[in-house]
């Protein structure tokens, strides 16, 4: 009894350091700490779970958790900036198909009812499927049948009605049958639901995904009467919840429209008439070093050239050599998932006063000299004010069209991941910069 007492205070603790480190999260200042907190805590809470694990079965556990722990670290340390969305996705789906192995076990073994379990059951399943398709989606491996799309409120409509029937019918008699039905049809309704969501959309997705993820694990928690799984789930599974809250907010979204609303085909509007005027990276320099201010927007396309560091050096130059104000913008979504180009930035030592969101610096783009965009697409996109038939229309922007000049650093003319065009490739004040990002933005700091 004295053993498990203390395993109590254990989790105790590690949930405070939890806590602490959600909010350390919350500020580039503080990550960091944030990061090593949260680490600290999961040792905490599997080292005290060990002590008090069954003898007769601490070999394969220790042996699955081992190899689970070497192949964790092992991808952490060849992941790239660009692939973290898909990463993230695929943890969320992991942690969901926990909670379902964990309850599932539960049920193997008393086949009684049990309110937590079930929705435990019902929740980490959707989050499950559902993030096994942002996954695919995220990593281009994804093609989505149109007659799916055209009929998937249909399906999700008999599916969720599936659930229904099963959880009452699980309440009323116990039964591993209709248990492991419930998971199918939970499964096949996260994929109905995520399929058809939009990539603009997908960083949505993803934070609510993990909100479910967090949830599936409070409530399996309670079931187990786990201190430490009751705290934490319902921790993550609020920030998710909010974090998603909040972009949709900054997108102009609702969590009804990213549901049950079909993903646009693309909207292809150039036509023989447009045309995108190409610049140079000499052109770039020659206007930047007597520009007066200069706002950089990054997107995912910066990411993937890791040209973070050549814009800390593009900065630096432009500050120090001609006294030119730099600043960046970023978009809520910018990069596939919130956080992205700021965690990059910050990567580069970039001073974070520097960095602004979109609410705090839209505003000055009518009085900027230049706006340097390197990589981003749907978030510059003018289409999201005014043209309906865009998958981006109501999605607030960075206003970079009303700037001076426009330098657009991208490979070629083709439409962003939303499967939109973008009219600022045309406008009469945007100079196209075609080429890798890092090898552009090297090439202007050699003309400096």
């Amino acid at each position: 009894m004295i053993i498990y007492q203390e395993l109590y205070i254990i989790y105790f603790i590690s949930a405070l350091l939890f806590m602490i480190s959600i909010k350390s999260l919350s500020s580039p200042q503080t990550a960091i700490l944030g990061n090593n907190l949260g680490i600290s805590g999961m040792t905490l809470s599997v080292l005290a779970t060990l002590l008090v694990l069954p003898t007769r079965n601490d070999f394969g556990i220790l042996t699955a958790g081992g190899v689970a722990a070497f192949l964790g670290i092992l991808w952490a340390n060849k992941i790239k900036m660009t692939n973290l969305p898909q990463m993230i996705a695929l943890l969320n789906g992991l942690g969901g198909l926990a909670s379902v192995l964990v309850a599932s076990a539960e049920l193997e073994r008393y086949t009684i009812y049990s309110a937590d379990l079930v929705i435990g059951i019902i929740v980490g399943s959707i989050a499950f499927s559902g993030s096994m398709i942002a996954f695919l989606k995220l990593s281009n491996k994804l093609n989505i049948f149109a007659f799916f799309i055209r009929t998937r409120h249909i399906i999700n409509t008999c599916l969720a009605l599936a659930i229904l029937i099963l959880s009452i019918e699980f309440a009323l008699k116990a039964n591993l049958f209709t248990a492991y039905f419930l998971i199918l049809a939970c499964f096949a309704f996260g994929i109905g639901i995520t399929i058809s969501i939009g990539g603009a959309d997908m960083p949505i997705v993803i934070s609510l995904l993990n909100s479910l993820s967090g949830f599936a694990a409070s409530a399996i928690g309670f079931s187990l009467v786990n201190i430490v799984l009751i705290i934490t789930g319902a921790i993550v599974g609020t920030s998710g919840l909010l974090l998603a809250r909040k972009m949709t907010q900054a997108m102009n979204r609702s969590f009804l429209q990213l549901f049950f609303s079909n993903e646009k085909e693309t909207i292809q509007n150039q036509t023989n008439e447009q045309y995108a005027k190409t610049g140079s990276p000499e052109d770039a320099a020659f206007l930047m070093q007597n520009a007066n201010s200069i706002i950089i927007v990054p997107g995912y396309g910066m990411a993937v050239a890791g040209a973070q560091y050549a814009l800390y050096n593009l900065m630096n130059l432009l500050e120090t050599k001609y006294h030119v104000k730099v600043r960046f913008a970023i978009h809520p979504v910018a990069g596939r998932m919130p956080g992205h180009m700021n965690v990059l930035l910050a990567e580069a030592k970039i001073d974070y006063n520097k960095i602004l969101s979109l609410d705090e610096i839209n505003a000055d783009f009518e009085n900027t000299d230049i706006a340097y965009v390197i990589g981003a697409n749907d978030i510059t996109n003018p289409a999201a004010k005014s043209d309906s038939s865009s998958p981006l229309f109501g999605m607030p922007v960075l206003d970079v069209y009303k700037a001076k000049t426009v330098f657009f650093v991208k490979r070629s003319l083709n439409a962003g991941y939303s499967g939109a065009q973008n009219p600022l490739f045309f406008a009469d004040n945007t100079l196209m910069l075609y080429g890798d990002a890092k090898d552009v933005t090297n090439e202007i700091i050699s003309y400096l």
